[in-house]
């Protein structure tokens, strides 16, 4: 095992439910709410706090639209969400060893 310092991870992402986001989003062109939901298998209170805290550190953008009246949130991976994401994951290889 390598002397990484593991207080290291974006702690943005280190959460399970950010982190299944995250690897949702960066796989697809766009989500919508209920798909992410969905795939993550969270509450709707649950998700929208944590989209909102990768939102707040520019790691995904939103858009809303409506579907006549009720409005339909979509999520993408930003630029810099897409970095962080790669070098959270590279942090765990060196956690890892790998």
């Amino acid at each position: 095992m390598s002397e990484f310092d593991y207080k290291q991870l974006d702690e943005v992402i280190h959460s399970r439910v950010r982190l299944a986001v995250m690897a949702v989003l960066v796989n697809v062109e766009e989500a919508q709410f209920t798909y992410l939901r969905d795939k993550v298998n969270a509450t709707d209170g649950n998700l929208s706090a944590n989209l909102r805290t990768l939102e707040t550190a520019g790691y995904i953008s939103t858009t809303k639209t409506f579907a006549g009246r009720r409005p339909v949130s979509h999520y993408r991976i930003t630029d810099k969400g897409r970095r962080m994401f790669k070098e959270y994951l590279a942090g765990l290889e060196r956690i890892l060893g790998l």
